[in-house]
């Protein structure tokens, strides 16, 4: 049987998102499908339609806007309802995590909160830094988007269970190196660093430190 064409939106809330490349690229792939698809910054862009994916969004989506689409789609990396919040990726990593699951949810009023229609993972090495961990993590969650279309209409989602977690926004100040401890010991941290908007930093002697990572492939 030939498969509906759906109007799906892709909503990336922050044009400046490292996410985006990979959204353009979930759309060129949808539409190669035969969908319309579309992706938009605001939620004002969305369109009415079947299906719209919130990804890499920073605010919550009230249901007045959800109300335009019959599914709303979210891709939070992390095994819900466990680590909930934002950054769950980089939190785990410095937590010393190696697979990363990922959970494809309904949007909800709450926070990280809808039923689960399936999960992936995000498999590591330990030596990606965060552009590297971007790029897998882009990957993922693109394979995951299209498994919900091409599966579309989803079968009925299951309510999140269990112990829930919540992971809180990192800032600038959680980049700090302590300078006592071998490097080694901080790897994991400073994997996560951004060069540019969060480096890495440590305090010694009266003075400020800034620390930039790069692999010797990249220089």
């Amino acid at each position: 049987m030939k498969k509906k064409r759906l109007v799906i939106t892709v909503l990336i809330d922050n044009p400046k998102s490292w996410f985006v490349p990979h959204g353009r690229e979930l759309v060129r792939r949808l539409q190669k499908r035969g969908h319309r698809a579309y992706l938009v910054h605001a939620m004002n862009g969305l369109k009415k339609g079947d299906c719209a994916f919130f990804l890499s969004c920073e605010k919550i989506v009230p249901a007045r806007v959800r109300s335009r689409n019959a599914h709303n789609i979210v891709i939070h990396g992390s095994a819900l309802p466990k680590g909930k919040g934002m950054s769950p990726l980089t939190w785990q990593v410095v937590e010393g995590k190696k697979k990363i699951p990922h959970t494809v949810f309904e949007a909800a009023d709450t926070i990280d909160s809808g039923v689960v229609y399936h999960r992936g993972t995000l498999k590591l090495e330990g030596h990606e830094l965060l552009d590297e961990m971007h790029d897998k993590q882009g990957a993922l969650i693109i394979s995951l988007a299209l498994h919900f279309i091409d599966s579309y209409p989803p079968k009925k989602g299951t309510p999140q269970r269990g112990h829930q977690t919540l992971y809180r926004r990192r800032r600038p100040e959680d980049s700090e190196l302590d300078p006592s401890r071998p490097l080694s010991e901080q790897f994991n941290l400073l994997r996560v660093v951004d060069n540019e908007k969060y480096p890495a930093f440590f305090r010694h002697r009266g003075h400020t430190y800034v620390l930039k990572i790069y692999k010797r492939t990249q220089l």
